[in-house]
């Protein structure tokens, strides 16, 4: 929090002298310190389904502002850094569950299946700038002869050993050469290439065992966690963790594969899939021509394994596995990522708006690709307007398969479960160590009857706002603080 919005000290110093200001700073605990949090007004009864005791009221009339607070739950951190925080929380949980089993309903023996961390890249829209290692050293960007220049007359290399931060990452070194139209329309239909790749790698696994697919079915299943990252020049790439599954059973839905694949030929299986998928997209009406889609050539995929070292597991050790909570932490990084890496805020559409605000030109032109061909790609591309803020990628940023690991709904189902438990614990001065609120089908005991109607979203003063923030950042550092130590002790 470096600047300060007029009056916010005044504010500020105005809450935190009033004497409810114990109640409302519970009350921004308890939405997580959110930086735009939804005002509710109404009345809830909690009531025991059993007993029809009535457990607890509450109503909003009785705060210190007159409403109740709850999270905004924006996933971006650059709308809120509270709810997050909690999001890349949840999508570690889920995707180490599905890693490293063990919890949150999914068995300690699925770190026994074929696990793989696949990354799919775009292919080449043009040489732009780029962080280089040579032996493990910071190098040149594109070394070339100085005289050599591109049919434009800009130079075709770059000299340059970039520094993490510098501005010119990620832009094209001519952006007369940089393919701009196909750089948008791999963006656009990318969701549908990850469709294709999923069918792909079945149908490989299945000729593999020398199966057609039903019968392959049968005995083992694909299993899968997606999250898309933007790369530095404006493009997603997909990071996923592929797991290999037997078909379900009464006692188990992740018991192991009834068939032989080792994790070095599920590697070898993903560069396979990669490599033969391919779409046609539709000609723009503007440009007319076909355009032919694949990834790009740098398709990696690695073993997982709990066997690994989380040393072993850093980017620079790629002869060796990665540890299961490693890479799941990796991949939750960057659900919570979107276009605001290039400085632009959500919501915005306008080409010349983000040159104002100092956006690169390189997003600039992209952005301006996007609604160009919105108005002139014709019927298939006019749902691109919608999409400028995420330079026109359509798909949601994490995805998984049925039955990889638990779900963000049942997660969520147990943070509720285990306030209500605390509630309950409060209200009666008995404690049930027992209750398992990750368990997906632990029954509701309680029914809660509310009436809520909306009063706005944010905080009523800058004030406010500026001490949940302190708090939030507080309680991120701490927690951050926690993670570093247990990890360390792993070590």
């Amino acid at each position: 929090m470096n600047t300060l919005p007029p009056n916010a000290e005044a504010e500020a110093g105005r809450r935190l002298l009033s004497p409810t200001f114990d109640r409302w700073a519970e009350q921004a605990a308890n939405c997580g310190h959110c930086a735009r949090p939804i005002r509710l007004r109404g009345q809830a009864t909690t009531v025991d389904r059993v007993t029809g005791e009535v457990l607890s009221t509450y109503d909003s009339a009785n705060e210190p502002d007159g409403v109740l607070y709850t999270r905004c739950g924006n996933r971006r951190v650059s709308v809120c850094p509270s709810c997050s925080h909690e999001y890349k929380g949840d999508m570690w949980h889920l995707l180490a569950a599905g890693a490293a089993g063990g919890m949150k309903g999914v068995p300690e023996s699925v770190a026994s299946h074929p696990l793989v961390f696949a990354t799919l890249t775009a292919p080449s829209f043009g040489a732009v700038h780029g962080l280089r290692r040579r032996n493990g050293h910071p190098s040149m960007c594109r070394p070339r002869s100085t005289s050599a220049v591109c049919e434009h007359g800009n130079p075709a290399g770059c000299r340059i050993v970039h520094a993490e931060g510098d501005r010119r990452l990620g832009q094209p070194l001519c952006s007369e050469c940089y393919d701009y139209t196909g750089h948008v329309v791999w963006q656009w239909w990318s969701p549908e290439l990850w469709r294709r790749f999923t069918i792909a790698l079945r149908r490989a696994l299945a000729a593999h065992l020398g199966l057609t697919q039903t019968a392959a079915h049968s005995l083992v299943r694909v299993s899968f966690a997606k999250v898309a990252e933007f790369q530095r020049r404006g493009v997603v790439h997909f990071h996923a963790l592929v797991r290999l599954d037997g078909p379900p059973t009464d006692s188990t839905e992740f018991p192991p594969p009834l068939v032989a694949v080792s994790t070095q030929q599920l590697c070898e299986l993903v560069h396979v899939a990669a490599a033969r998928i391919w779409f046609d997209a539709p000609a723009t009406e503007a440009r007319g021509e076909l355009r032919r889609l694949r990834f790009g050539t740098q398709v990696d995929a690695r073993a997982v394994t709990a066997t690994a070292t989380r040393e072993a597991s850093r980017a620079d050790h790629h002869d060796h596995g990665l540890h299961p909570e490693t890479v799941a932490a990796y991949i939750a990084k960057y659900a919570t990522k979107a276009c605001d890496d290039f400085g632009l805020p959500p919501g915005l559409r306008d080409a010349d708006a983000a040159r104002r605000m100092g956006v690169v030109e390189h997003v600039c032109r992209l952005l301006a690709e996007v609604h160009y061909l919105a108005r002139t790609g014709g019927p298939r591309y006019l749902p691109l307007a919608k999409w400028g803020a995420m330079l026109g990628f359509r798909g949601h940023f994490s995805t998984k398969s049925r039955r990889y690991s638990t779900t963000l709904g049942r997660l969520r189902s147990a943070r509720k479960r285990w306030s209500v438990q605390q509630l309950r614990d409060r209200l009666t001065g008995r404690t049930n160590p027992t209750t398992d609120v990750d368990a997906p089908d632990a029954e509701e005991t309680t029914l809660v009857v509310s009436s809520w109607s909306l009063d706005g979203i944010g905080w009523l003063s800058a004030g406010d706002a500026a001490l949940a923030a302190t708090a939030a950042a507080q309680a991120r550092e701490w927690s951050d603080d926690r993670a570093r130590a247990r990890r360390a002790s792993l070590l």
